[in-house]
């Protein structure tokens, strides 16, 4: 009898988790399981149900671990014929397993309540991921003067990893006030594992924060990761636009495109 298994994908959905569905989708002659059985498998390969146990098991939990890398869904086959031939058992069946990964909502980390903060706020919410909004002032932060967060983390920059998940799903936007509020909070942000730490200003205001951070014993090679200054060049001058111009580069990061204008004759245009 089949493990009910839904309460455990909700969970891990919940917990916003990496994870794979695997499925049999198509089975027959003798197999170990039959069609609708499911298994879940977690980046650590811990798994919950089944899809049949030994060999057979052991590959699709790999397969299922390079599905969650990728993001892209795989179609499994299977004959449970010779081991001789590579088969995973001798049942005589075959089976096919679909391997579904589910990732989590991409998280978006604004720190700074400002004007910017607030219209990034507002766009990212709308474009649909989650949103946290961070400030170490609590009247720049919070649900009144900044509707539409999922979340409100009023700290100073330091203190937020101890508060809040910075994992490799999530994009920190930093549109603070300036280089005093970034340097002494940006060491403990590059010590997560974010995916994107970004922060707003001209150029000379990243060469000094870059320079000071250096010369604060930040290694050159996190100084390198952070995105600065941030943001499509399109010329934006109010807040709105501003969001608008740093939700573009996110969404081309996020989807590792280029950020070229519309070619008609692009292949993905037909």
């Amino acid at each position: 009898m089949q493990t009910n298994i839904y309460p455990i994908i909700n969970e891990l959905i919940n917990k916003q988790a990496s994870f794979a569905i695997c499925t049999i989708v198509q089975s027959s002659g003798s197999t170990p399981r039959h069609i609708g059985s499911k298994m879940t498998v977690n980046q650590n390969k811990e798994i919950f149900g089944s899809v049949g146990g030994g060999e057979l098991e052991f590959r699709v939990i790999n397969e299922a671990i390079e599905c969650i890398n990728t993001g892209k869904p795989k179609l499994l086959s299977y004959k449970m014929n010779d081991l001789a031939d590579g088969d995973p058992g001798i049942c005589g069946g075959q089976l096919e397993i679909f391997v579904e990964p589910i990732k989590p909502i991409t998280k978006i980390v604004v720190i700074g309540g400002g004007h910017v903060g607030k219209a990034l706020v507002k766009l990212a919410k709308w474009l649909g991921f989650i949103v946290v909004l961070s400030d170490d002032r609590e009247e720049f932060c919070n649900p009144i003067a900044v509707p539409d967060a999922d979340e409100y983390v009023p700290c100073n920059m330091a203190e937020l990893p101890s508060k809040i998940d910075l994992n490799s799903n999530t994009y920190i936007i930093l549109t603070t006030r300036g280089v005093r509020i970034d340097v002494p909070g940006l060491p403990a942000l590059l010590e997560t594992n974010a995916l994107y730490i970004g922060i707003i200003g001209s150029k000379r205001r990243w060469i000094t924060c870059k320079e000071e951070l250096l010369a604060a014993g930040v290694g050159s090679d996190k100084v390198a990761s952070i995105h600065s200054p941030i943001g499509i060049n399109i010329a934006a001058e109010t807040p709105e636009e501003i969001a608008m111009s740093i939700m573009a580069e996110i969404l081309m990061h996020k989807a590792g495109t280029t950020g070229d204008l519309m070619d008609i004759n692009s292949p993905k245009l037909k």
